[in-house]
């Protein structure tokens, strides 16, 4: 029997990173983070507060993971206390994934000239903001370099019907990625923003029409599918790989296609 053996530009063996943003087993984050340790990678994984934690902590056990830490990136300090304790578990950190997004139902469904001035501020402190606090803190355990990486959708660059201010947070958010990439490149941080097609996850459960959009993205989509969580997290695990490390600065799409059609 044949044993497939990871390309040495593919492993993740040695390699150390924090993982934001899982929710549960249909998390993008979840995804991802299982992709990385397949790939022989460690990690610390976040909860945002107790009640969540109860959903996330078997699953940071089934990963493996060293550290499983509360981050609340609204409350001061939170995100400078986990990147303290991923320096004192691991020593360094090879790779970030930031996937995390929040916007009030009442700012979400409404016309985005209507967003509050409170709504607009807290969606982008914590789907934008929290990137670039999340970058600084992180780059003293990166000196050998690394990946610093955010999700992002297609309504960063076109309007899609019901996703509303969160477009406008997400295209604040991409354009993040290219400014800091051109901040950190010269010590070989590499920044990236993974733009899936749609996911039924819990977050888009908020997004009215949901199941629509799904049916049309299928339907234009030059795969004639939506994508997999599955593929989400191997793209993203790909790029904290040296495998990819000739690239940075940009917002790579894992949706079949269906960007590419009007």
């Amino acid at each position: 029997m044949n044993s497939f053996v990871t390309p040495p530009s593919l492993s993740l063996a040695g390699k150390k990173g924090l993982i934001t943003g899982i929710a549960n087993d249909k998390s993008i984050a979840f995804a991802v983070a299982k992709a990385i340790v397949e790939l022989g990678g460690d990690i610390a994984v976040t909860y945002q507060n107790e009640k969540t934690a109860s959903f996330t902590r078997p699953l940071a056990h089934a990963l493996g993971a060293k550290r499983f830490m509360q981050l609340d990136v609204t409350e001061t300090g939170s995100l400078e206390n986990v990147v303290s304790e991923c320096g004192d578990e691991f020593g360094k950190i090879d790779f970030a994934i930031h996937s995390m997004a929040f916007c009030n139902a009442n700012d979400l469904h409404g016309r985005t000239i209507d967003t509050s001035e409170e709504g607009f501020n807290l969606a982008m402190n914590i789907s934008c903001h929290s990137f670039l606090r999340m970058g600084k803190a992180l780059e003293p355990l990166m000196a050998e370099g690394g990946s610093l990486i955010t999700m992002s959708y297609l309504g960063a660059e076109r309007v899609v019907h019901d996703y509303g201010v969160m477009g406008i947070v997400k295209a604040a958010l991409e354009s993040s990625v290219r400014y800091m990439a051109s901040d950190l490149g010269s010590k070989g941080i590499r920044v990236f923003a993974v733009s899936p097609g749609p996911l039924m996850t819990r977050a888009a459960s908020g997004i009215t029409n949901f199941s629509q959009l799904l049916e049309n993205d299928a339907h234009k989509a030059p795969l004639g599918r939506t994508v997999s969580l599955d593929e989400v997290g191997a793209l993203t695990a790909f790029l904290c790989s040296k495998g990819a490390s000739g690239m940075t600065g940009q917002t790579i799409y894992v949706d079949a296609g269906a960007h590419i059609v009007a």
